[in-house]
């Protein structure tokens, strides 16, 4: 291991627990060891359980499951009340403890209004009767209620209810006797969800969002009883040498509801701001609190709490760090933290632990490779968001996706087997083939990788001059380093198996070809817009590749992700970018995270780029386009160079037949989730 890591691998305490590194497995949706959003209620869920087994073999100091709500979701049922569940927990902290880890329970107060409440559920609470009929099944009442009356981040025209004196009591209660629990099956310590993100202690805390007149609104003091109040409890169950982290937001990073500040931005203030943070950290530490788990940003801003790549590395480093200074207890920091970066900081006594998350997801064994100065075989995170926390939200909209996705958290898009290890799983083939795989893009390659791991002879053709395919365009800008290491992580996978690859081989048919089993993984091409002109534009795979130079006038058409990175991509050169795009919304699409597109959506329009909603194209000319608004208004935009973002279509060389598999792209546009998983889901059968 290099010296500049060391840092990381030194013990450390919170509270009497000692820790044996620095490196905390932060807390993700859909990890929690109780179940997330389970239709039967909560049980012990051994997929997690397996999870985090898997990552404490691998080295982690300290893990820190998923959410686990102190009240089902679904029938309304106290944690508490269920002892089963703890029984099963303290067989597994005996193999936790086995591996040298030390584990926290995350238990959650709530959301309030930041309750991804979906396109499915919305309607069922806008009705007042259909939502006394659900409640026995699921009381939307009781999961959107708030400190006050607030609109939903998810569904402006939802206004959350008001919680009642008694439902904080009961929260309270709930806290205690699950954290006893917890302790009893040996959990060696509880964390507090949270006075962080925007969710419900949050909002208490924030006079934003806390409009209250009882003792639980108003001062300081009040707003921040309730989370006082909550470690109060949990110390008199346990006493006070069971540890109590705290879920921490240093500052709430929004302007309005639904609007954040991006990095660097002059704003004012909504929620928490620096000056009360200092005092709030200290008072929270008095209250007995023994850690500070810590970020920024709220679900307004969502791209500080969940960074896309858009955001800086370590964007919260300096903010976290300053807030050290005010307390004596531990400091842990996430948020795109970097390993050296964060060795750094904890050498020089800044941040006490470095969270980590998304990574553990895509590589569970990355900590044991940087030990084994094996680096370069980490499989990067590349802060998508496609399978973790894929929630999304355009115009119209609340959580728009699909509830088996909103029940399927902490998946990745690059490992399919994570938190899925009963679908995807590699077994030895029963019978060895000969297969060509025809294209050397994410689909080609995680294909080859697939089958030569199962023991399948394997050979990939590409036509281009190296792997990657349209990707190598998808990595091309500045703000992508990841999807870069990711290209330079695939060359060296495929270069460790014996895979036959053969580049500047381009097949056209496949009637010649001599295999057993032929992949098809020959991706998309780029719709033609039948318009006047449209030679005149550049498409956006020419722009990205550096084939076609533009000028300092862009206009791009089209405002899905593609469109938006592109123009976000312009912005960053010193450019003039235009975003013309015929839905009402940018990125009105399911699969791409609020996180992700909030960010663009607010770096637009902060940045004041010019946006044309509802307008569609109706002619190029060498200096700009004609375009036409939803009132049927045409007007010309004037432009040194149109770049044409218009979507894809699949590009097969071949039918799917008998021997013929097609995969990614060129069987339906999608992501990378959905390119890699169907590689998965047709290679493991043959």
């Amino acid at each position: 291991m290099e010296a500049k890591y060391e840092a990381l691998f030194t013990p450390w305490k919170v509270g009497n627990v000692e820790i044996k590194n620095r490196i905390v497995l932060c807390p993700m949706g859909g990890t929690s060891l109780f179940g997330w959003f389970e239709l039967t209620g909560c049980k012990f869920d051994k997929e997690a359980a397996n999870f985090f087994l898997e990552r404490a073999k691998n080295n982690v100091g300290l893990i820190i499951p998923g959410i686990a709500p102190l009240r089902d979701t679904f029938w309304g049922k106290w944690l508490w009340q269920n002892p089963k569940m703890f029984e099963e927990l303290k067989v597994f902290m005996d193999e936790i403890h086995a591996t040298g880890a030390k584990l926290f329970i995350q238990l959650t107060a709530g959301m309030g209004r930041s309750w991804a409440i979906t396109d499915l559920v919305a309607p069922i609470h806008k009705n007042k009767i259909l939502r006394t009929i659900a409640k026995p099944i699921i009381d939307t009442s009781h999961e959107l209620a708030s400190p006050s009356p607030l609109p939903s981040r998810w569904d402006p025209e939802i206004t959350t209810p008001e919680m009642t004196v008694e439902q904080i009591h009961e929260i309270i209660e709930a806290f205690a006797k699950t954290a006893k629990l917890c302790k009893d099956a040996g959990v060696d310590g509880v964390e507090v969800h949270a006075v962080h993100e925007g969710y419900l202690l949050d909002q208490f805390t924030m006079e934003w969002t806390n409009h209250r007149t009882d003792e639980y609104g108003g001062s300081f003091e009040n707003r921040y009883r309730f989370p006082v109040e909550v470690v109060q409890a949990i110390k008199a169950a346990c006493g006070n040498d069971f540890p109590v982290s705290l879920r921490y937001s240093v500052e709430s990073k929004v302007k309005d509801f639904r609007e954040g500040a991006l990095p660097g931005e002059t704003y004012v203030e909504k929620g928490r701001n620096m000056a009360e943070s200092e005092k709030a950290a200290k008072y929270l530490q008095d209250a007995g609190y023994d850690m500070l788990n810590a970020d920024n940003g709220t679900y307004d801003s969502w791209y500080w709490s969940h960074p896309p790549m858009y955001m800086p590395q370590n964007c919260n480093l300096e903010d976290v760090a300053h807030i050290k200074k005010f307390v004596d207890i531990p400091v842990v920091c996430a948020g795109r933290m970097e390993p050296d970066v964060g060795a750094e900081a904890v050498a020089d006594g800044r941040i006490d632990g470095v969270g980590i998350a998304r990574q553990f997801l895509t590589d569970p064994e990355w900590i044991t490779k940087l030990i084994e100065d094996r680096l370069e075989d980490i499989k990067p995170c590349i802060c998508c968001h496609s399978g973790c926390f894929n929630f999304c939200s355009y115009k119209g909209h609340a959580n728009a996706q699909d509830l088996k996705d909103t029940m399927g958290l902490a998946r990745c898009a690059l490992n399919p087997t994570t938190m899925q290890s009963k679908k995807y799983k590699l077994k030895p083939a029963r019978r060895p083939k000969n297969i060509v795989v025809i294209g050397g893009g994410i689909g080609g390659m995680e294909s080859a990788l697939v089958l030569a791991k199962r023991g399948h002879k394997v050979t990939l053709y590409e036509k281009g001059e190296e792997l990657g395919g349209v990707f190598i365009a998808a990595a091309a800008p500045s703000f992508k380093e990841k999807d870069r290491d990711l290209i330079t992580w695939y060359k060296r996978e495929i270069a460790k198996y014996p895979i036959d690859v053969k580049l500047n081989a381009e097949v056209k048919d496949i009637s010649d070809i001599d295999a057993d089993e032929v992949i098809i993984a020959t991706g998309s091409k780029a719709n033609r817009i039948p318009v006047p002109g449209i030679d005149n534009g550049i498409q956006a795979v020419d722009f990205l590749l550096g084939k076609k130079k533009v000028g300092d006038d862009v206009v791009i058409i089209g405002g899905g992700l593609t469109g938006c990175e592109i123009a976000y991509e312009l912005y960053l050169q010193g450019k003039n970018p235009t975003i013309v795009e015929m839905k009402d919304d940018l990125i009105a699409v399911t699969g791409v995270a609020l996180a992700n597109s909030s960010y663009l959506r607010d770096f637009f329009k902060t940045n004041k780029v010019p946006v044309h909603l509802e307008t569609s194209l109706k002619r190029v000319y060498e200096d700009g386009v004609t375009v036409m608004d939803k009132n049927g208004v045409e007007f010309k935009i004037k432009a040194d160079s149109v770049i044409l973002s218009t979507g894809y279509r699949p590009a097969p060389i071949a039918e799917k037949g008998k021997h013929v598999h097609i995969v990614g792209d060129a069987s339906k546009v999608g992501n990378l989730r959905t390119v890699i998983w169907q590689a998965w889901d047709v290679c493991m059968k043959l």
